[in-house]
């Protein structure tokens, strides 16, 4: 669950036990969810308040003049959200402010989005975030602790996914919503706040919890904006990083407005392939996703796109598979990440196992390829890559299968 800054040098050799889960189906009637976008009212305020976290420093400036307030205390307000080792949630926190522009923040202001329902403890020290929305929702965020001084909060951007990768707990829920920028933003500040005296800082942000980030682009545009900003969360721009299944309009925004990190998953070497386990592929097939890689980073210097690539025993793990990723990737610079897949109730597929890995790996590499091997973590807790969510009773639909990959399921 990471990118560029991420610990995946190695890779579980057993799989962990994993929570009992209904798999329990319904069966809905379309293929992806539809979910109409909430105005920016209800984006932005809870209540009749102002959400403070919605905003980015421009109209954070903007609302503190509106109340009557100097701009130059606007600075000292968004230093208190994100700086300072302060991290404020409720206005008790808010120090250093005059006592009334203090007063008019807590009559006018919200400071905070979500609440902590629960935290799981994975048995390699992963922590997973369990936070409950205001309108009753439940996301997670996932903890990477690692031993050479880098963790990495995994942060979702939507409750759910409407894209049905085969292969994801999360799809299987179907959109229920777009988080809101305060919803995506606070759970960083929540990670520098609970766990920072634990683990030290929290150094690397990635987009790969539940939902599609690129599907809620202006919210996650705005939200990394936030976690970068060098008076705000200060996380380096490389170290921030936005996955995708290759929604290409929104790449291409991503690519021209962000100087943030891109990660695409892809986890297929045909069409055929892809169309399945990545629904997505039907409209942004591998054609027209990895030509725009190519078009757009061909002028860019020092940028490397990763490529996520999720091992699937007998679906995409062929070696013939490795030479066909080789070719693929010509052209665009980039470094490939394995990641062995983690199983969840009612999964189809299977982990290809460790050795058939190392051999794609080799492969790659004597490609040319920078390659990565994923290290599972917190597969315990449901807490790994592709486990995230609580798809219920109303779950997508399993899409039928390619005939000559039936017995390799």
């Amino acid at each position: 669950m990471a990118a560029q800054a991420l610990p995946f040098l190695r890779w579980s050799r057993s799989a962990a036990s994993l929570r009992a889960r209904s798999s329990t189906t319904a069966a809905p009637h379309r293929l992806f969810s539809t979910l109409r976008r909430p105005s920016a009212a209800a984006r932005c305020e809870a209540g009749s308040k102002a959400m403070l976290k919605g905003m980015d420093y421009s109209e954070l400036e903007n609302w503190v003049q509106a109340q009557g307030f100097r701009p130059g205390q606007a600075m000292m307000l968004w230093k208190c959200l994100y700086g300072y080792n302060v991290w404020a949630h409720c206005h008790d926190e808010l120090t250093g402010l005059n006592k009334d522009f203090r007063k008019m923040i807590t009559e006018r202001a919200d400071l905070r989005a979500l609440t902590v329902k629960d935290i799981l403890t994975a048995t390699d020290g992963t922590r997973k975030i369990l936070f409950s929305l205001e309108d009753g929702p439940v996301i997670e965020t996932v903890i990477i602790p690692c031993a050479r001084g880098r963790t990495t909060v995994c942060v979702s951007s939507q409750v759910g996914c409407a894209m049905n990768c085969q292969f994801c707990f999360t799809g299987r829920m179907g959109l229920r919503k777009h988080l809101s920028t305060a919803e995506i933003v606070e759970q960083a500040v929540f990670a520098r706040r609970l766990f920072s005296d634990e683990f030290g800082a929290i150094t690397n942000v990635v987009f790969m919890g539940m939902g599609e980030p690129f599907h809620n682009i202006d919210n996650v545009m705005k939200a990394s904006a936030i976690m970068v900003d060098d008076q705000g969360l200060h996380f380096s721009p490389r170290k921030v990083t936005v996955s995708t299944s290759g929604l290409v309009p929104q790449l291409k925004r991503f690519l021209c407005e962000s100087n943030c990190s891109l990660a695409v998953s892809l986890n297929a070497t045909t069409d055929e392939v892809r169309n399945w386990i990545m629904p997505i592929n039907r409209k942004y097939n591998l054609n027209l996703l990895l030509g725009t890689l190519r078009e757009e980073l061909c002028h860019r210097k020092n940028y490397r796109v990763l490529f996520e690539y999720v091992m699937l025993s007998g679906v995409n793990d062929s070696m013939d598979d490795a030479k066909r990723l080789i070719e693929l990737v010509q052209g665009i610079p980039c470094k490939i990440n394995l990641i062995s897949f983690n199983p969840h109730s009612g999964s189809q597929f299977k982990p290809t196992p460790d050795e058939k890995i190392i051999e794609f790996r080799n492969i790659l590499i004597q490609g040319g390829l920078i390659v990565f091997v994923r290290l599972s973590r917190g597969d315990d807790q449901m807490a790994a890559c592709g486990q995230l969510g609580e798809p219920g009773d109303y779950q997508l639909p399993l899409l039928r299968v390619p005939e000559k990959f039936q017995v390799a399921l």
